[in-house]
């Protein structure tokens, strides 16, 4: 093999790198399901670019690697290192995200493959230099494994009986971007595409699916396994290699037999319906590109427990079980054909044609969603099309305002605009819009900033449709393509390999050959600079002229994220003759233009009036100016800039436009400008719209959410029946009773997706006391009664669920005041409310009989309920929520469930209730519930920045910050979700709870009681008494779902016991929690010695102590005998050991005194390679926390305060809480802090009314069982 050496150097962001990859085998011969595991042994063929060669580093994360031998002959010594387990290093407790940034860059680029750089440093031994002298070819054989990998493989094992086949056991591989490395070693590079051979070993009755084409399968001697063999003879880079393993069946496309569709048992009905019309796709991209598909094959694997529904690779793709849908479900078809034609378009560009440098990311996704949004516009017409735009165009504009400008190749600044003697032009600034987090590494940018950049890309290659037309756009698309099928078909030494990559400048240079057209200032202006423009139109006719003069205004130029834009800008004007389009030139921040008019005022003459699509419509021209002939003006019709518009012109205008303009996106904004006149005239213009069975469906769905808004606005003066229930029972009710709803017919989808929307729009209907009318609630309970769906050829689930969703719409908080002491039964509920409840009750429990698709309606009474609970009319206490949260419930169920829990601990949490959520995210088995769970906690955080609040401590911030520093080196996806969450809470500032270290030294030396002046503060806080439940029971009593999957959850983290039964006397305790200026009493007349579990014992109280809210805790005087004395508060007491799931067996922990082997204390790591260790693993979770006993203890002695023995405490506490570590130095002032706590209440005490509390417990009218009962059971109210 003497060619690679005299291969040309290609030109590619790889340019550093001193080797080319030519070939890869990848071969794993021992995957064991059972036990998670993975042995293999990689072989990569390199051909050096330099002589001198005299490290080769690789990436790989998690193996442990046993030997690394070059050319069969030679070992190889190997060194590893992981920056991501620990990015700050040496840091001084700064805890800040200015300092954590750019480490976290530096730890990026520190195992950059295109840095030539990586995990995995392999020296080349002085015997085998010569190899290299001479230019031969190297091969690099590595023998690793993988145990338990925590990212990039997923093993999924449902808890049920029968053998892992029966059972649908099943493993795959993910990753975000290019994480290849955590299942293989490689150079986990997009910009190295090489061949490959795959080879994967597996039990007899699992397939093992891959990428490229299907050789053989061969089996092993004993006949037990066997081993599919794999050829990828097209170059592809290692991100775009994939593994899926299970026993699937296997469905060959009856329409191209070079495509093929894996499921799990049981679900090939389902697979066979969604897949029918997958084949129009590649005859689309086919015909659109003008070039056959890349590949020989085409593989989906549908598999359970992903982490993002589609995810594509080189000839296959791994998307969600949850796509697949029967005949009867209509929501669900459009997000899986979108998904599955996404899927296909990435198969063109990202992963036959990949991305030179991480910059370019932007050119692979804004290229396929923009081929799919083609496919898209094809299904399903030009208006879902064009609300797709106006919807992703809003997400950017929004994103970009709240965060800064998306650049989608920061890679180089734009070139600087040549500037006039008036405006001297400042120097190019940096891109970097000054995010909290890098944007210049794919692994250190926020989830959010690419899920949005992957909008902005395609948004900008639709405005270079506009610019170069979209023939020679697809022709610019064919030429790449047509190179990249020419450079593959060649050996690595021709150097046409590079044709497979793209990048902006590649890509710049393609157009200008292709159109003759130079967009260096187009790329400049949108690619390389961030930002949005921000437009405002007033206009004013001029009558003596007959002209418009109209003004754009760019006042917002110096706000985050917008931009000024200087260039061409279309206003389109309708007049009595006509739609007539202008083009101005915007060059100022001001831009004044009189456009003359070529329609005269028409007064009382009657005229038909033409609109844009050349149809001439009758206008009731009454409302109009009576001079004016201009009906209503529009600016950027066609969205081809990236920018937000407001536009100043009269109700009537507005009116005219959504009844009369035909493009969805004009209605759309008419619908939204609207919302601010609320007068009849706009009443009846959406009436008349929601009945228009010419509209588009998803206009007359705002339109009527609009409605409810301007209905409540004109409450009032307003004596008619609600507004809609007309529309609903003329479209929807019976001939003969309109008042009783007619069978469900689903066959007209507009009709159906209008059916769905009303009752949700009619349930925010208020009347003048600001609650929902009765009659509403009245004809919403009569949709649930005579809802007959016995003779629709279509599922009603998600109709059902709609109706749900409006009876929790038409909750509002409480206002009646109940007399004091009394309980929150289904007595002291408004009827109507108990109907609503007993309602939604009765759903909830239908679904454990019944499940339907996707367990939709548990999902809207999951939410319902925690509206009730918000509102006041249900105790509000998590056990419902935490139970449905537990693994093996439905994944939508889970995530509903997870949303009322993160918004109940911002409402009502304690710690231990965001110590659960945050024990979710760290160890939940599905990497997408850890991912949402935190995107939830980022979207409505637990508290607000720099505002005290009892959530707010040290121990949140420390372990936060842990957890991005050390503990997620293996998932970057969640590390940077962590981030996120940091930025929401803490800002880039160093988090205020935590102690200055030089302040915290010196009052350690000085044994001050406090570690820092903002501790003090952050003690008084009001502190609202809520109900707790035992933490295990919550966890046992889960509903008996119906999903496919039945398996035990983790043991989470165990939670610290602060009460002694022996020493338990009975409180007696009343709350009263006002909502919005209103009271209810809570109270629960079981409350016994006899019949109170330990799990809800609580603290005996000796005195009354007001909170500075104003409760007052009043406690019988029951003779404690600890010989403490007690603190006033109410101490929520939790079961001993992390909650287990039935069937759970629960691994010994491991005593806090003794590490486990495999870890070392401080930054200290095992290496792989060394046997008994398991490789890279980072710290163990919770090894630094102190024992149970100790804190224990500590709290018990806090009590014996004893001013003369204070000193001697102080040593003896100091000996007792030596701590091994160097974490969690809050125990050292947890006595003092404790102390100041009670003398700070006694300062608070101000002359409030007291009141008596009462705790209370969900035995009596909740929706949440007893902490013994099980919610399988059948519960009411």
């Amino acid at each position: 093999m003497q060619g690679p050496c005299r291969m040309k150097k290609e030109k590619t962001a790889d340019k550093s790198r001193p080797f080319k990859l030519a070939h890869q085998i990848v071969s794993l011969t021992g995957i064991n399901i059972q036990r998670q595991s993975i042995i293999g042994f990689v072989e990569l063929t390199i051909a050096p670019l330099r002589d001198n060669l005299r490290n080769i580093k690789l990436n790989a994360k998690q193996c442990r690697i046993y030997r690394v031998i070059i050319n069969d002959a030679f070992e190889a010594p190997f060194q590893y290192f992981d920056p991501f387990l620990d990015i700050c290093q040496g840091d001084t407790k700064q805890r800040s995200l200015d300092v954590y940034s750019p480490a976290h860059l530096a730890a990026a680029l520190q195992i950059d493959p295109d840095n030539n750089a990586g995990e995995l440093v392999i020296s080349i031994p002085p015997e085998a230099s010569h190899v290299v002298g001479e230019g031969r070819a190297l091969r690099l054989g590595i023998e690793f494994s993988l145990e338990q990998p925590q990212g990039g493989v997923h093993f999924v094992i449902p808890d049920c009986e029968g053998t892992l086949a029966e059972r649908g056991a099943h493993m795959f591989t993910y990753g975000h971007e290019n994480s290849s490395r955590l299942w293989f070693p490689c150079v986990d590079s997009f910009a190295e595409p090489c061949t490959w051979r795959l080879e994967f070993t597996v039990d007899e009755n699992m397939t093992a699916v891959s990428c490229g084409d299907l050789i053989e399968v061969v089996y092993t001697p004993d006949m037990r396994r066997k081993t599919y063999h794999y050829l990828l003879n097209t170059p592809t880079c290692a991100p775009n290699i994939a593994l899926a393993v299970g026993p699937f069946e296997i469905f060959v496309d009856p329409y191209m037999h070079e495509v093929t569709h894996f499921c799990l048992p049981q679900l090939m009905p389902l697979l066979k319906v969604s897949a029918r019309y997958m084949h129009e796709a590649f005859e689309f991209y086919e015909e659109t590109l003008a070039n056959r598909y890349p590949y020989t094959c085409y593989k989906q694997v549908f598999v359970d427990e992903v982490d993002q529904d589609v995810s594509a690779y080189a000839t296959m793709s791994i998307l969600s079980t949850n796509l697949l849908h029967s005949m009867a479900i209509i929501d669900q078809t459009y997000v899986t054909r979108k998904a599955m034609a996404q899927a296909i378009a990435e198969q063109f560009f990202g992963c036959f044609i990949s991305m030179q440098n991480w910059s370019d990311t932007w050119l692979p996704k804004g290229i396929s969603t923009y081929l799919s949004s083609l496919y898209a516009k094809k299904c399903f017409g030009n208006n879902e099309y064009r609300e797709w735009i106006q919807t992703e165009l809003q997400e950017v504009v929004r994103y970009e305002e709240q965060f800064g400008g998306i650049v989608l190749d920061p890679s180089q600044a734009p070139a600087p605009v040549p500037s006039s003697t008036a405006s001297p032009a400042a120097p190019p600034r940096p891109p970097d819009p000054g995010f909290y987090f890098p944007i210049r590494n794919l692994h250190t940018m926020s989830p959010k900033y690419l899920e949005v950049l992957r909008k902005k890309a395609h948004l900008v290659m639709r405005m270079l449709e506009h610019r170069i037309g979209q023939e020679l756009l697809l022709q610019v698309f064919n030429k790449q393509l047509s190179l990249a099928s020419n450079g593959a078909q060649q050996k690595i030494g021709s150097g046409l390999w590079s044709h497979m990559l793209i990048s902006t400048n590649v890509f710049a240079k393609a157009i200008f050959t292709v159109t003759g057209k130079d967009m260096a200032v187009f790329i400049d202006q949108w690619v390389r600079t961030g930002g949005h423009a921000k437009f405002h139109l007033s206009f004013v006719f001029n009558r003596k002229r007959n002209t418009v003069e109209l003004e754009i205004r760019q006042d917002a130029t110096q706000q985050r994220g917008i931009r000024k834009y200087v260039g061409p800008l279309l206003v389109t004007i309708q007049e009595l003759d006509g739609t007539f389009r202008h083009t101005l030139q915007v060059e100022g921040t001001v831009a004044k233009a009189d456009i003359t008019c070529h329609s005269k005022s028409r007064r009382n003459k009657k005229k038909k009036i033409p609109l844009c699509t050349s149809e001439e419509v009758d206008m009731d021209l009454s409302a109009m100016d009576a001079d004016s002939p201009v009906l209503w003006l529009r600016l950027d019709p066609d969205m081809t800039l990236l920018r937000s518009t407001f536009i100043e012109q009269p109700d009537y205008q507005w009116q005219y436009q959504l009844r009369h303009e035909r493009d969805v996106t004009a209605q759309m904004e008419a619908i939204s400008a609207l919302e601010r006149y609320p007068t009849p005239a706009t009443r009846l213009a959406l009436t008349d719209t929601i009945e228009n069975e010419q509209a588009y469906y998803k206009v007359r769905c705002r339109a009527a959410h609009c409605l409810t808004k301007v209905a409540n606005a004109m409450v009032a003066n307003w004596a008619g029946p609600p507004a809609m229930l007309a529309i609903f029972r003329k479209l929807f009710g019976s001939f003969s009773c309109p008042h009783i709803v007619r069978q469900n017919n689903f066959t007209n989808l507009q009709h159906y997706f209008l059916q769905k929307t009303i009752p949700v729009a009619m349930a925010g209907l208020r009347n003048t006391h600001g609650i929902c009318p009765p009659e509403v609630i009245r004809f919403l309970l009569d949709l649930f009664k005579y809802n007959d769906n016995s003779k629709n050829r279509y599922s009603d689930n998600y109709y059902r669920a709609s109706l749900v969703e409006a009876l929790g719409a038409t909750v509002t908080p409480v206002i009646s005041v109940v007399q004091q002491g009394t309980a929150i039964t289904a007595e002291s509920l408004s009827s109507d409310t108990k109907f609503v409840l007993e309602e939604i009750t009765r759903c909830l429990n239908l679904e454990k009989l019944l499940p339907c698709y996707k367990f939709t309606v548990s999902v809207a009474c999951l939410k319902a309920i925690r509206k009730l609970q918000k509102f006041g009319h249900l105790p509000s206490n998590p056990s419902l929520f935490r139970s449905y949260a537990s693994y093996g419930q439905f994944i939508d169920v889970r995530l509903a469930a997870l949303e009322a829990l993160v918004d109940f601990t911002k409402v009502d949490g304690r710690w231990p209730d965001l110590e659960f959520l945050l024990d979710l995210a760290e160890n939940d088995p599905e990497p997408l519930v850890r991912h949402q769970l935190i995107r939830m906690l980022v979207e409505n955080p637990p508290f607000e920045r720099s505002h005290k609040h009892r959530l707010d401590k040290e121990e949140l911030a420390e372990r936060l910050w842990n957890l991005i520093n050390c503990m997620l080196s293996h998932d970057s996806r969640l590390r940077c979700d962590f981030v996120d969450l940091y930025y929401v809470l803490y800002g880039t500032r160093r988090p205020l709870c935590i102690p200055i270290p030089e302040l915290a030294a010196i009052l350690s030396v000085k044994h001050e009681r406090h570690a820092s002046p903002v501790q003090d503060k952050e003690v008084k806080p009001v502190l609202p008494l809520i109900p707790f439940v035992n933490a295990s029971n919550d966890m046992e009593s889960g509903p008996s779902a119906s999903g496919l999957k039945r398996k035990a959850g983790s043991p989470l983290r165990e939670t610290e016991v602060l009460t002694d039964d022996n020493n338990l006397g009975l409180v007696t305790v009343e709350i009263v929690a006002g909502d919005e200026g209103s009271k209810v009493n809570v109270k629960d007349p079981s409350l016994n010695g006899a019949n109170l579990a330990p799990a809800s014992k609580v603290r005996v109280l000796e005195s009354v102590k007001e909170e500075p809210g104003g409760v007052t805790v009043t406690t019988p005087a029951t003779p404690v005998t600890t010989g403490a004395p007690v603190i006033p508060t109410v101490v929520p007491v939790t079961s001993v050991g992390p909650p287990v799931l039935a069937g759970t067996s629960v691994a010994p922990s491991h005593p806090e005194g003794q590490v486990k082997s495999e870890y070392f204390s401080d930054n200290s790591q095992s290496l792989p390679g060394i046997l008994g260790m398991p490789g890279p693993v980072g710290f163990e979770p919770g090894m630094f926390r102190a024992k149970e006993s100790d804190g224990e203890n500590g709290h018990m002695k806090h009590h014996k305060a004893d001013a003369m023995s204070k000193l001697k405490k102080k040593k003896k506490d100091k000996k007792k809480h030596k701590h091994k570590h160097k974490h969690r130095r809050d125990h050292r002032h947890g006595k003092e802090k404790d102390k100041e706590k009670d003398k700070d209440k006694e300062k608070d005490k101000k002359d409030l009314s007291k009141l008596k509390i009462k705790e209370e417990t969900l035995s009596s009218g909740s929706s949440s069982p007893s902490p013994s009962a099980s919610i399988s059971r059948e519960f009411s109210f």
